[in-house]
Parts: C-alpha cells; sequence; structure tokens
C-alpha cells in the first residue's frame, strides 16, 4: 500500500486515517440526520459536499443527502468505490489530489466527532446472529454438554444462525436495561420471573448489505461481494439464564432481543481489502454451494474493555478481558451469505448479519463472559472486584483495528453501561 497522507491533521493512533474513511450517520444542526465520513477527529458532511455539487457525476445528491445509507447502499460496488475515491482525492495533500473541498468554508463541510450525536447509519430491515466460531462452539458445548460431543453433529456443515430483532439495534453509547423474563433456577422444578442474573456480551463483527436479490433467487458465493458494502463491530447482549430455560427447541428469543449495540461507522471492504488472508480449513469439505475459493477472512484485531461503576468512581482504566482476532472465524461472510439466500429469501440494502462470538483458544482470548468465567465458576478480577456476570452500573467497550506500520484501518468502538431492570 503506498504511503499517502491528508492535508486535515489526523491525531496520532486514529482510527480514522485517509485510507480508511469509514460511513456513519450524525445529528446536524438542521435537527436532521446527516451522513458523513469520518477522518481523524471530524466528521466530513456528506450532505453539505452534496450540496456545493462536488459529486454531481457519482450520483443524485438526494441519496448522500438522505437520512440513511440505504438509498446509496442500493447502488452497487461501482458507485461505492467512486465516491470513495473522490473523498480521499478531496483530502490528499499531494498536488495531484483535488483540492475543490479545501476551497469550501471548513466549519460548513467538517464537524467535529466530539460534538456529534452519532446513530445507527442504516435502516436495518432484517438482522441474523451467526454462530461461526468454532472455538467459541466447543467451548459453548463444553460447558453445556460435559459429556457428550462438544459440536452439534451440524455445526461443521452449515453456519448455524437465528434471526435477531432489527428494532431493538443500538448505537454505541446507548445504556442497556437489564432485561427481565422467565429463569429456572438451579435445583428448582419451576421457572420464575425476574431481571436476568446472567447478562453478558458477545465480542462480533457483522457484515451491513448493499444491493439485495430477488425473491426466489440465491447469491452464490462468488457473488457475495458485490452485495457486502462494510463491517461493524456488535455486541449481541445475552441473558443466559433466560436463555437456557426458552431455547429448547426452537433456539433464542427473550434471552437475546432485548439489546444489540453496534458501532457508528462501517468500514468498508475496500478498506479492509490489505488485510484479507486465508481463513482455517474447514473438514469435511462444505457442500458444492458453500465453497468459497476466494480469500474471505480478515486479520483484525478485537478486544475487550470492562469497566464497574466503582472503577469509574476511582478514577481506574478499563481492564482489557479478552484479546482476540477475527480471521480464525470457520464460517466467512461469503458462505453466510450464501447460506441465507439459498433458500431463496430476500436480502435488502442495510440489512446487518453478525458473526456470532469471536473467541480465540485460550481464556483471554474468549469473547463471552460465559466463556471467559466457565458459566461462573472461575470469577475475573476488575480492580479491586470480581464479576462472573455483568452488575448494574458495569461499562463493556468492543474496540476493533487493522494495523500494519504506520497503516491503520479502526472501527471506533461499541460500548454500552448497564442499567437496572425496569
Amino acid at each position: 500500500m503506498p504511503h499517502i497522507e491528508s492535508w486535515l491533521e489526523i491525531p496520532a493512533g486514529s482510527d480514522f486515517t485517509i485510507y480508511n474513511l469509514p460511513y456513519g450517520a450524525f445529528r446536524a444542526n438542521d435537527g436532521r440526520l446527516h451522513l458523513g465520513i469520518a477522518i481523524g477527529a471530524k466528521i466530513l458532511d456528506l450532505h453539505a459536499v452534496a450540496d456545493a455539487g462536488l459529486l454531481d457525476d457519482i450520483c443524485d445528491r438526494r441519496i448522500l443527502q438522505a437520512e440513511r445509507l440505504n438509498p446509496f447502499l442500493a447502488l452497487g460496488r461501482e458507485k461505492w468505490k467512486a465516491l470513495r475515491l473522490r473523498i480521499a482525492a478531496f483530502l490528499r495533500t499531494d498536488q495531484a489530489a483535488d483540492a475543490r473541498l479545501r476551497e469550501l468554508n471548513a466549519s460548513r463541510v467538517f464537524v467535529d466527532q466530539a460534538d456529534a450525536k452519532m446513530a445507527v447509519p442504516m435502516n436495518i430491515g432484517d438482522y441474523v446472529d451467526f454462530y461461526s466460531s468454532i472455538e467459541h462452539a466447543t467451548n459453548l458445548g463444553k460447558i453445556f454438554r460435559p459429556d457428550g460431543e462438544a459440536l452439534m453433529p451440524n455445526w461443521r456443515h452449515i453456519p448455524i444462525a437465528y434471526h435477531g430483532r432489527s428494532s431493538t439495534i443500538v448505537i454505541d453509547g446507548t445504556p442497556i436495561v437489564r432485561p427481565s423474563g422467565q429463569r429456572k433456577p438451579p435445583g428448582s422444578n419451576m421457572p420464575v420471573f425476574g431481571p436476568s442474573t446472567k447478562l453478558d456480551i458477545e465480542l462480533e463483527v457483522g457484515f451491513v448489505t448493499g444491493p439485495g436479490n430477488k425473491l426466489g433467487e440465491p447469491i452464490p458465493v462468488e457473488k457475495a461481494r458485490d452485495h457486502i458494502f462494510g463491517l461493524v463491530l456488535v455486541n449481541d447482549w445475552s441473558a443466559r439464564d433466560i436463555q437456557a430455560w426458552e431455547y429448547q427447541p426452537l433456539g433464542p428469543f427473550l434471552g437475546k432481543s432485548f439489546a444489540t449495540t453496534i458501532s457508528p461507522w462501517i468500514v468498508t471492504m475496500d478498506a479492509l481489502e490489505p488485510f484479507r488472508t486465508n481463513g482455517p480449513v474447514q473438514e469435511p469439505q462444505p457442500l458444492p454451494y458453500l465453497r468459497s475459493g476466494d480469500r474471505w477472512s480478515y486479520d483484525i484485531a478485537l478486544a475487550v474493555d470492562l469497566s464497574t461503576k466503582r472503577m469509574r468512581a476511582q478514577g481506574s482504566t478499563p481492564k482489557t478481558v479478552s484479546r482476540t482476532t477475527f480471521k480464525e472465524m470457520y464460517w466467512n461472510m461469503a458462505q453466510q451469505l450464501a447460506h441465507v439466500t439459498v433458500n431463496g429469501t430476500a436480502i435488502r440494502p442495510g440489512d446487518l448479519y453478525a458473526s456470532g462470538t469471536i473467541s480465540g483458544t485460550t481464556p483471554d482470548a474468549f469473547g463471552s463472559f460465559i466463556e471467559m468465567t466457565w458459566n461462573g465458576t472461575k470469577p475475573i478480577r476488575a480492580g479491586d472486584e470480581t464479576r462472573t456476570f455483568l452488575e448494574d452500573g458495569d461499562e463493556v467497550t468492543l474496540r476493533a483495528w487493522c494495523e500494519s506500520g504506520d497503516f491503520r484501518i479502526g472501527f471506533g468502538k461499541a460500548s454500552g453501561t448497564i442499567v437496572p431492570a425496569r
């Protein structure tokens, strides 16, 4: 990757270098949501840039002046690439780059990220959450079936998933209300109702779809790249005690549907291209419709930070309780999309498909508290406290980045603080 620089000051260690240019939506001074691109500590207001006529040859102004990304997502890869290259040209320092953006009033086109109120950047019609980490699936199998096979018989043959609830997907920083529901205490023959006592996280990465397909027409793995716009961080909050009581025989329901947090910036597949890599070998070989010869894994580093209410009161820094990587996921995005649509289901621009919990091979690389604490039997330490599952006042932050030398692509963060049940 050739070295390029921006004339806009970018703080050292920023997630949002000129190599990145992720998309989001923020509340502007006119009270409306504006689409924007993160660069350094700023947001480039696409509404204002389009209003100045600098993008008219790429797409209709109304598409970039919409409140959500869905109309732009529907345009497809060629338009996505053209806009990204144009914005990069506006921001580059070299003399060959387009200088028209510098001629505009800076206060009109740039907004401080610190002052911006971010929003979910797309209208999400459908949300599907997969179960694609073999380490995570194996760990849960060992926890819940210690005397049986860790993996269910179908796991190595199909990307397992459940259909989530798009109405409760929230943006970074949104408080998470502890859910209530039915749970069955150990040793009891009857369920009880009350707030979850085993509130958990799931460290995930999700992909956002672009152009859809016609009902009845599957998307083959070799066409998946035409339908995937970019990635976000996902925290699929989970009430493990509610989930354990309800999930048989039809799978997750109220233990999952109360909240899912995503990061505000969609990092494009074009930005992540330098970090594509080969995934793990799949044994046995999948059925033909799931075979993806292209490199579909991405070398993305991930971290989970925990900050308790007491830690914040003491001024303590959050504790990183997990570090792992996305590149070892067993089932990849192309396979997930191919499987979702193989029965002819239709996807739409702005749908969200999450990876499932991302876990490594060691306890410090597990992506959920049920694994980190082995279902509460091995508490972890945070400051002068211990945790098995989350308590009220706990704040969890997910982070992700790709890095090679001074070349960095970051995702920002996906955080949420637990507040008491209502």
